[in-house]
């Protein structure tokens, strides 16, 4: 799911060097203008951004979408995507979208009438919304190939499934979940109360962005699984890891851009509330679940019964390397998901 732990991960991945940076493809914005979320709120002139790799094709039949993680922005993924790292771009017209929240598409830190603590609340669901109508309505693609997305992204992805079912021939979750599970809630409530009672973070109306060492701690302690972390991190290290996990970077995310995708993800349930097994069933796509058996941030039970559901496969990663799979198993990663684009 998480902003600068996954980043971090990803830029190595990526090589994204500042120059790799310059060399995203540009980013560009499509005006959805007042957009009516599920629970009847309206986001005032929302703005969605985007990034596009490679070439839309006559028919426009190589098209895949990319969901962002929390937090992450298309700047972030267009770098992996290009790298080749997950699977080769060159055949494909990829459109990486930034999700509701992330800073770049309408949220909370740069809406001009609903600042801060005054932005709408939106769900997982939401952001699926506005995505199909970037690309149906902006765009002019009423199909794609693919749906793919790691954490968050693995999340958009089962919705665009459950939502949209025959939008795409097949929908790649990685490190997503069609369902929280309570440990899952667990976890991300304890982060919400950390951002909630800390002093700085002042109910959201900040003057400057707060630093949040405890969130940032929690993240620390979770996103690894504890034997990676302990391979990783010599006790005569220990006290530079702590003191580093705390520090937030001084270019980082919103804290309310934050908060509120994590409570989009909290309320994120593909059968609303209804029976996964109904969901399964409606969905036309293929699914090729993909995650990590020692995920401490996202269970990786649901994604595999879920698959279990529509007798197709799922991918567990045999590595102790928790939610950051990608550092450590993106051979095997590749090698799914491009077979699943075959």
């Amino acid at each position: 799911m998480f902003a600068r732990h996954i980043s971090l991960v990803l830029c190595a991945i990526a090589f994204a060097s500042p120059a790799a940076y310059a060399a995203a493809p540009q980013q560009q914005f499509a005006s959805l203008g007042d957009l009516q979320l599920e629970n009847k709120a309206i986001i005032n002139d929302c703005a969605i951004g985007y990034r596009t790799i490679g070439t839309l094709n006559a028919d426009k039949s190589n098209a895949i979408l990319f969901t962002t993680w929390h937090t992450g922005t298309s700047r972030d993924a267009a770098g992996m995507l290009q790298s080749g790292a997950l699977f080769d771009p060159a055949p494909w017209y990829v459109i990486v979208v930034d999700a509701l929240g992330n800073g770049v598409s309408c949220s909370p830190s740069n809406s001009k009438s609903q600042p801060g603590p005054a932005f709408p609340q939106f769900s997982v669901r939401d952001m699926v919304d506005s995505q199909h109508k970037l690309l149906t309505e902006k765009l002019g693609i009423k199909h794609v190939r693919a749906v793919m997305g790691y954490s968050m992204g693995g999340m958009q992805t089962f919705q665009w499934a459950a939502s949209y079912p025959s939008f795409m021939d097949v929908a790649i979750p990685i490190a997503g979940t069609p369902r929280l599970t309570s440990s899952d809630m667990l976890f991300l409530r304890i982060v919400e109360k950390s951002m909630l009672d800390d002093p700085a973070y002042a109910g959201g109306r900040y003057a400057k962005n707060p630093a949040l060492p405890m969130y940032n701690l929690l993240f620390a302690m979770n996103f690894d699984s504890p034997a990676h972390r302990s391979a990783r991190t010599a006790p005569k290290d220990f006290e530079k890891f702590f003191r580093e996990s705390q520090a937030s970077d001084p270019d980082g995310t919103d804290a309310n851009n934050s908060l509120w995708q994590i409570r989009a993800v909290l309320g994120h349930d593909i059968a609303q509330g209804g029976k996964l097994e109904d969901a399964a069933a409606n969905i036309k796509a293929h699914i090729y679940p993909i995650n990590a058996a020692q995920d401490h941030l996202v269970n990786p039970a649901p994604p595999i019964a879920f698959a279990k559901l529509r007798k197709e496969d799922a991918t567990i990663l045999d590595t102790d390397c928790g939610h950051a799979a990608l550092r450590c198993a993106m051979p095997a990663m590749k090698a799914v998901v491009e077979k699943a684009l075959r």
